[in-house]
């Protein structure tokens, strides 16, 4: 499934606002974590979370576009109501809700690290040894993450680099610029299968939501506070999409495994 981007320079200068109640829906999205949401020159967005959002918008009765924007940048633009939603792969947690709703959670990954074969980190089995090991170390993450709000709180005394981009923070990781790195399992595991990563290897210490609140409750989508009625037809089709199997086989399609997250 693919739809279309429209940029966000253009959605402003039109003079758009989002409103749940026209035809269109409107999703904020990062456009280069995969493969929850990849960007292409062709203006295209395709990934895990664009199939999730094709699928929400027939389930809706919507015509939906994407619109893109850096990730730390998607909670002040829905909040302006640059967009109606955000699908991105976004953690739900205790400070984010503190300034937008979210939908049930919709999928759960573990977290994981990434440091070169024959470190002192990557031969770890346990993570409180993992933690303390990172103590100096050049640890990437990328901004406005629960990864960077886990290891600020985790692991003060890492030397942390925040990027903007995961392909960013892998570019410096595959020149030695860093010790290692933290995301989601599947945004790593898409590093460990280019040629840059043939030298690397995950820490065998899978660090799962429940582990610390700081990590969220699940990937959720992104509604603001005050659209009520969007929360609950979006919290309704998302239940229903889980349940008939239609998020867990697209999550299949991305991850080779099915991460979708039952509702309660």
């Amino acid at each position: 499934m693919k739809l279309k981007i429209l940029s966000l320079l253009a959605f402003l200068a039109v003079g758009m606002s989002s409103s749940y109640a026209g035809d269109e829906l409107a999703i904020g999205t990062e456009g280069a974590y995969p493969p929850w949401s990849m960007a292409d020159a062709s203006g295209n967005v395709t990934g895990f979370d664009a199939d999730v959002g094709a699928l929400l918008c027939a389930k809706l009765n919507k015509k939906c576009h994407f619109v893109v924007q850096a990730f730390d940048g998607l909670i002040p633009a829905l909040k302006a109501k640059r967009f109606d939603v955000i699908i991105s792969g976004m953690s739900i947690t205790a400070e984010r809700k503190k300034e937008i709703n979210f939908s049930v959670g919709y999928a759960e990954l573990a977290n994981m690290f990434v440091a070169p074969k024959g470190s002192d980190l990557a031969g770890i089995k346990d993570i409180d040894t993992l933690l303390k090991s990172l103590d100096g170390k050049k640890v990437g993450v990328q901004a406005g993450t629960t990864h960077a709000h886990f290891l600020e709180k985790r692991a003060p005394n890492a030397d942390l680099r925040t990027y903007d981009t995961l392909d960013q923070m892998q570019i410096d990781l595959a020149s030695g610029r860093i010790d290692a790195a933290f995301a989601d399992a599947s945004a790593l595991q898409d590093f460990l299968d280019k040629p840059d990563g043939k030298n690397f290897q995950f820490v065998d210490v899978k660090i799962k939501s429940s582990f610390d609140p700081s990590l969220g409750e699940g990937i959720g989508v992104g509604i603001a506070q005050d659209n009520t009625a969007l929360k609950a037809d979006i919290d309704k089709a998302l239940c229903e999409l889980i349940a008939d199997g239609s998020v867990g086989k697209a999550s299949e399609k991305w991850f080779k495994s099915d991460i979708s997250r039952p509702c309660k």
